[in-house]
């Protein structure tokens, strides 16, 4: 039985986007890294937008008791209000700063929250040819915000890269998937996680690799 928690554990932790920056430099997340040295987005500089966790996410999470937002009391959270305004003006202010581009990691805490976000998304990546995004959610592929995701994989399969967070054993759309460790299926291990490089900023498999990402449970 899931528990009742719809938030995060650390509400005093939300931030309205009039408080700060939504999007943070990679540098200030160790896993994450600066800038890009290998693969397609090289050059580019890496920032990231943490949403709150539950809030954001859909209740069919596997993780939703033990989201490893649990443990990170520090975190800045952003909720939903006036957030999509505040992209709108910080993503040309930074493409504008570092010419080759930018990589969004979506989301390191929280999920897609609407059809509309989505979208959104799909509008930047139409405005500006040097943006990209890539991350991870636990939407169900036949919602429509499930579809919604995937049409943008599809139509910006060069700069828009989320895979969806389960075991699914498939050859040929394991580019789309993160799994866990227990997943045996045709996949390599994330190797930040397992020492070979030092951020994902050093690696970009996640973005470049055809097969399931595999990550050691949290």
């Amino acid at each position: 039985m899931k528990s009742t928690l719809i938030s995060t554990r650390y509400p005093k932790s939300i931030k309205h986007s009039s408080e700060a920056s939504v999007l943070k430099p990679g540098r200030n997340n160790k896993k994450l890294g600066w800038k890009i040295t290998k693969g397609k987005w090289k050059g580019k500089y890496l920032y990231s937008l943490t949403l709150t966790e539950r809030a954001t996410c859909p209740t069919s999470c596997h993780h939703w008791d033990d989201c490893y937002g649990n443990n990170m009391p520090f975190a800045h959270r952003f909720d939903t209000r006036g957030l999509i305004e505040k992209l709108e003006q910080e993503i040309p202010q930074l493409l504008s700063k570092h010419k080759k581009g930018i990589v969004i990691r979506l989301h390191v805490l929280g999920d897609f929250y609407s059809v509309d976000y989505v979208r959104f998304w799909q509008k930047m990546l139409v405005q500006y040819d040097e943006l990209c995004v890539f991350g991870y959610t636990a939407r169900e592929l036949d919602s429509d915000i499930g579809r919604a995701i995937w049409l943008n994989n599809i139509r910006f399969s060069d700069r828009h890269v989320i895979r969806w967070s389960r075991n699914y054993n498939t050859d040929e759309l394991g580019k789309w998937f993160a799994a866990e460790e227990s997943f045996d299926g045709n996949s390599f291990d994330c190797p930040e996680q397992t020492g070979k490089v030092a951020s994902c900023a050093d690696c970009g498999l996640c973005w470049i690799a055809q097969k399931t990402v595999r990550f050691l449970s949290h």
